[in-house]
């Protein structure tokens, strides 16, 4: 068995991991990838600090200690949540390739700043 605290350590990384991802890039794909580690690291971490040692299931007639089963069911629902914020965001990268041409950031964002400022100079 592996010791707990290789879990907190790997639910630290992973979510170090998806910030910097984050952060660092410029591509929308890219982030969205980097959103995901981090939602896994925060999903280990969860379900790490629930672990009890020895637990029986939280069933009548198993005796104590028992596992809570309230933070997989969190978990659960946040790895919904978790794939419907994906799909939005790949959702919205789809419409803002259609309108830019591109998915770099950068590039989106000279696009948006030259159209206000043409729309500034009409009037």
């Amino acid at each position: 068995m592996i010791p707990s605290h290789h879990y907190y350590l790997t639910a630290v990384a992973l979510f170090l991991i998806g910030i910097f991802i984050m952060i660092a890039s410029t591509h929308l794909i890219k982030i969205i990838i980097g959103l995901n580690i981090t939602q896994i690291g925060v999903y280990l971490f969860l379900i790490s600090i629930s672990y009890v040692e020895s637990a029986n299931p939280p069933i009548i007639g198993f005796g104590e200690p028992y596992g809570n089963p309230l933070m997989h069911v969190v978990v659960l629902t946040a790895i919904v949540v978790g794939v419907a914020l994906t799909a939005l965001a790949l959702a919205l990268t789809i419409r803002l390739y259609d309108e830019f041409g591109t998915l770099d950031t950068r590039e989106i964002e000279a696009a948006i700043a030259a159209d206000e400022g043409s729309t500034k100079k009409k009037n």
